[in-house]
């Protein structure tokens, strides 16, 4: 049952300036850092807005050396607390830290600082990255997907070591925790994390390619996930492998159980005039992720995710009529919206948030909005108490 409306913001400063197809080259954009720094500003304003409409959680991405002015937020810990100040009730969820780039310690302790800082209003999300120049720059794998998993995997352990464990020591394949060397009249066996958290941490992680590998992970650890701008038949896959794979580990959920649904989405008072308003900032969208290869609206794409099918995926071209009829896409009026998140709900009772996503592109006015227009028009089918500004 859908309970919960929270909204992504990636960190992107274009302000619709070239955007579309035939707009400026995703290459030929370079910001000044005046211009970059502008992100921490439409967050703080989507933040203030979100929380007195009534939403739940501001969703926000890490990345970094984004000069052509995408994803321009390369610490989401410091951000959200920042944020917190400004706010009263809205959480902040990391969505996602890149786990390659991090000392997994170094994370641990970031997130529980601010976990007791903000009262556990930040939540917690892990991902491997998609960027080669980020997590390659870092000295991290991404373009060798298994060494990249398996660093992933083992940070991961580590961090839920230090978040769990008075105190712990690991060794694997690419960290040893402590060292054994001598310290005051001791030799080090293992350390402790301070702080820890003192609230309940949920994890999330992004649900991409549905791997059998990567489902099983989440599911081992309890995870929970979002799956965002994928076609409808991967996203039911998806649900049902997720499903399995935790009743395997004895956790019996209802189909969407620890899944949110997340959605390139606008809404406008006709239905023409929302895809109309929409097919632009799809542009944009594929003009910055298809050379990536971060596309999934058709099986080509599918089958290579990641910097390995870039060329399939820009090939395999992006009609977007045929992406909303796949609903990776949505763009409809207040009751095609409702209707749509009420199907959603009927077929994947489990289903408690849904994310809407800031495309490329948008405007800082544009997205205060959409915000306002889904909170007032479609949020109080769902939630009784309606909005309060």
């Amino acid at each position: 049952m859908i309970t919960q409306f929270s909204a992504l913001y990636a960190g992107h400063v274009l302000e619709g300036e070239g955007v579309g197809i035939d707009g400026m080259p995703h290459d030929d954009r370079w910001y000044p850092n005046e211009r970059l720094i502008q992100a921490f500003d439409i967050a703080k304003d989507a933040a203030i807005l979100m929380d007195k409409l009534g939403y739940d959680v501001l969703w926000m991405a890490e990345h970094h050396f984004q000069r052509e002015g995408y994803e321009c937020i390369p610490n989401l810990l410091i951000l959200s607390q920042y944020l917190c100040q400004f706010t009263k009730n809205l959480k902040f969820g990391c969505g996602f830290n890149i786990l390659p780039v991090w000392h997994p310690i170094r994370l641990a302790e970031d997130f529980a600082m601010v976990d007791v800082l903000t009262g556990g209003r930040v939540v917690f999300g892990v991902g491997r990255g998609y960027h080669t120049r980020e997590v390659e720059s870092f000295g991290a794998p991404l373009l060798n997907p298994e060494s990249n998993r398996e660093l992933f995997e083992e940070q991961f352990e580590v961090i839920m070591k230090a978040f769990n464990e008075e105190s712990f020591a690991h060794k694997g394949n690419y960290y040893t925790i402590p060292p054994e060397v001598p310290y005051r009249s001791y030799t080090l066996k293992d350390i402790t994390v301070v702080p820890r958290p003192v609230n309940p941490v949920e994890v999330w992680q992004p649900v991409v390619s549905g791997s059998e590998r990567g489902m099983d992970f989440m599911a081992k650890n309890g995870m929970k996930g979002m799956i965002l701008g994928t076609h409808e038949d991967y996203v039911d896959e998806y649900m049902h492998k997720f499903q399995e794979a935790n009743r395997k580990y004895g956790r019996d959920l209802p189909l969407g159980g620890n899944l949110g649904i997340g959605l390139w989405a606008y809404i406008e008072d006709t239905v023409e005039k929302a895809e109309k308003d929409l097919q632009p900032l799809f542009e944009e969208h594929v003009k910055f992720a298809a050379p990536l290869g971060m596309l999934r609206y058709t099986e080509e794409q599918m089958k290579e995710i990641g910097p390995g099918g870039v060329a399939r995926h820009i090939a395999a071209g992006n009609n977007f009529r045929e992406v909303l009829d796949k609903k990776a896409w949505f763009a409809g009026d207040k009751d095609s919206t409702v209707s749509y998140l009420k199907e959603i709900e009927e077929k994947y009772p489990g289903v408690e948030q849904i994310m809407i996503g800031f495309p490329m592109g948008e405007t800082k006015a544009q997205f205060k909005e959409q915000l306002t227009r889904f909170a007032k028009e479609v949020i109080p089918s769902f939630k009784s108490q309606g909005v309060t500004a």
